[in-house]
């Protein structure tokens, strides 16, 4: 008897917390949901407002243009161009972005973190190092050298990066389980917050010099995306 209650206990509070077991984006009540900038005529599911479905067509699920080369001219040699809801509305609600990551030879995507996604890599062309690191205490680094064709994960919330070790320029494909990712870059986070971080904090975190954290926080942190 005591078993049976303990189980319409867990599935009372299951019922009452869904949230709580969702990792991802919440799951659309429908079969799509095209987004639209016009409110008026439209209706709010999650994500953006909805434009009605009879209206949709067959452009609202596509876009071209991903196999054009991005600009990579900037000190990481790197760049991110992220494809969400605002590139392609029939994305809307259905938990998925992707994007486009250029590389310069050597150049780094450096370490960042996604609050809101894991992250499916496909690498399209040259060859990349990359990694995550587990969470505290471990700290443990799983870490891989990727060449044309191939795939990697990086966990939802986990410190991750990707460098290009080849002489040539690289191409890479993320794949993201939500509509928006989000993206923390942890140096330009910790180095270059509006407005920063006491000095003193960073001092002991990182056990360094005053002195070096001054410089570090005084030095422009460009974003690749």
């Amino acid at each position: 008897m005591k078993s049976v209650s303990y189980l319409v206990t867990l599935a009372m509070l299951a019922s009452a917390f869904p949230l709580l077991a969702s990792a991802s984006d919440p799951s659309p009540l429908q079969d799509f949901c095209v987004a639209i900038n016009d409110s008026s005529s439209a209706v709010f599911v999650n994500g953006k407002f909805c434009k009605d479905p009879n209206l949709a067509t067959v452009d609202d699920f596509f876009l071209s243009g991903m196999d054009i080369p991005r600009s990579i001219s900037n000190p990481v040699g790197s760049k991110v161009t992220l494809f969400t809801a605002d590139q392609i509305p029939g994305l809307n609600t259905l938990g998925a972005s992707l994007a486009r990551l250029d590389f310069a030879p050597y150049g780094v995507n450096p370490p960042h973190i996604h609050p809101r996604a894991s992250e499916v890599l496909v690498v399209l062309e040259g060859t990349l190092y990359v990694g995550f690191v587990t969470s505290n205490p471990d700290h443990r680094l799983f870490a891989k050298i990727l060449n044309k064709g191939d795939v990697f994960v990086f966990p939802i919330g986990l410190i991750h990066f990707q460098i290009n070790i080849g002489q040539t320029n690289a191409v890479a494909f993320p794949h993201f389980n939500s509509q928006n990712p989000g993206i923390i870059t942890i140096a330009n986070a910790i180095f270059g917050s509006n407005p920063p971080i006491n000095p003193d904090v960073l001092t002991k975190a990182f056990q360094l010099d005053k002195d070096v954290i001054n410089y570090l926080q005084k030095q422009l942190w460009l974003n690749n995306d």
